[in-house]
């Protein structure tokens, strides 16, 4: 999720996307998400099981600011809103 083009971003994990992503734009998402307004989702990736996912989320955790611009750019280079391709 994100606010703007290289703005604010967090990285989550969810076994529903389009209701995870509902939740966020109504404010009940997560208290980082509604504090600074991230209701755009700018990238996806599917696993093959939670326990991988959750793992994959750690480590993109901590990766740098930049390396997750590159890595939404790859495949979205404009950073658009990409739930309406979900449903």
């Amino acid at each position: 999720m994100a606010d703007r083009y290289r703005g604010t971003m967090c990285v989550g994990v969810t076994a529903d996307l389009p209701a995870r992503i509902h939740q966020h734009r109504a404010g009940d998402g997560s208290d980082f998400c509604a504090r600074y307004g991230l209701i755009r989702l700018v990238w996806t990736e599917r696993g093959d099981d939670i326990s991988s996912c959750i793992a994959h989320e750690k480590r993109l955790k901590r990766w740098h600011r930049e390396w997750k611009f590159d890595l939404i750019e790859r495949s979205n280079p404009v950073w658009q809103d990409l739930f309406d391709r979900l449903v």
